[in-house]
Parts: structure tokens; C-alpha cells; sequence
């Protein structure tokens, strides 16, 4: 594909070692088979095999690792450092592609499902910042990303539109559909997965019909 080669995926972006990321994956398999309750500093340290000093030079507070944990997670959703790239048709679609497929399996996961329903849990709650956090280092990290390709497309002349991030709403919209709030509710999401790269085609199939240029 012409300019692939020219396009790096990017890395988590968040600067994390081998070892930060180790533990933030500790941190969120505590989080998936304990709840919130299981999340300290000292459970964290514990099954990470790392001091509590360590936690607080690398992520701060409770606060501040719950925000890293998010951020990590987000950073599974593959998208494209774009910069000096050059993109053609099959190669935009593609990569839209791989984001979608990257952003369904992420969702579908029992980690993020847990933070979800965790911050719906505390939605009412006084003080509660998982829901913020969840919006602020989540799903805009992974927007911020993927409109970073969007924009390349429409800077390459393969798509057209005003807003981008109404653009990316859409392609949001058209990948995620339903189906995350059927498993946040229970549904068994292993019908779900099988489907998730046609899944993946379709949405980004609609999406160029709406936005895409005949070039």
C-alpha cells in the first residue's frame, strides 16, 4: 500500500516504561476481579512486586493511578503517527479499519467494561471523578489520536468535511452502534466478538460513503 511504510504506529504516547505499564496492568487486573475496593495502593504494590514509594514517584495519588490506568488502556486503540505520512485510498481505509477493530475489542474487554460500570455506579456520587477521568483520558485521548488521522485523510483530498470532530463522532457512532451498552447491561459479548473485523468493515465502509472523496 502506498505510503504505509511512510506511517508509524504510535506508541501508548504516555512516556510509560516496560515496568510502569506492568503494573498499571496489575492495577487493572485488581480492579477487574476485586472492584474498587481491591484498587489500593498497597494491593497494587503488592501483586506488582513493587514498593509503594515507587507508585507515588511514578502516578501520584489513588487519583493519579486510576488516571494512568485509563490513559494505558486507551492507548491499546492503535492509531497512526501521521506526521510527513501519505496516505491513498486503500491505505486510509485500512488503518481506519484496524482503529475500529482496535476500539471494539478494547471496549468489548473486561477491563474497560469494569471502569465503565464503576463510574456508572458512581455517577451519583458526590465527588466522584472516575466518570471525568474516563472522558478526559479516555475516549478524548483515543479521539484526539484518531482525528489526527481523520485530518491526514482530509489534508491527502480521500475525505471531506467542516467539523472534525463531528466526523469523528460519527465514525464513533457507527463503529460502537449499541453494542457496548448490550454488554455494559449484561449480554453475553461472545457472539458479539466474532463479528468485530466485519463489524470493523462496515462501519468504515459507511463512514467513507458519508465522508469520503472520489478520487
Amino acid at each position: 500500500m502506498q505510503g504505509v511504510e511512510t506511517i508509524k504506529r504510535s506508541s501508548s504516547g504516555s512516556g510509560l516504561t516496560e515496568r510502569q505499564g506492568a503494573v498499571l496492568e496489575q492495577a487493572l487486573r485488581l480492579l477487574v476481579d476485586g472492584g474498587e475496593r481491591a484498587l489500593t495502593t498497597a494491593g497494587v504494590a503488592r501483586a506488582a512486586n513493587c514498593s509503594k514509594e515507587s507508585l507515588y514517584k511514578w502516578f501520584g495519588d489513588r487519583d493519579g493511578l486510576l488516571s494512568a490506568m485509563i490513559a494505558f488502556q486507551a492507548s491499546k486503540v492503535r492509531t497512526l503517527d501521521v506526521s510527513g505520512g501519505v496516505l491513498d485510498a486503500a491505505s486510509l481505509k485500512a488503518h481506519l479499519v484496524a482503529f475500529a477493530k482496535d476500539l471494539l475489542d478494547v471496549l468489548a474487554g473486561d477491563v474497560s467494561l469494569a471502569l465503565n460500570r464503576l463510574a456508572i455506579g458512581q455517577a451519583s456520587r458526590e465527588g466522584s471523578k472516575l466518570g471525568r477521568l474516563l472522558e478526559e483520558r479516555g475516549r478524548r485521548q483515543i479521539g484526539r489520536r484518531a482525528g489526527a488521522l481523520l485530518e491526514a485523510g482530509r489534508k491527502a483530498g480521500l475525505l471531506a468535511f467542516s467539523d472534525a470532530e463531528e466526523a469523528y463522532g460519527a465514525l464513533y457512532g457507527l463503529v460502537v452502534s449499541d453494542w457496548h451498552l448490550r454488554m455494559l447491561l449484561g449480554e453475553n459479548p461472545s457472539g458479539l466478538k466474532k463479528n468485530f473485523g466485519l463489524r470493523a468493515e462496515r462501519a468504515v465502509d459507511a463512514f467513507l460513503a458519508l465522508y469520503g472523496r472520489k478520487v
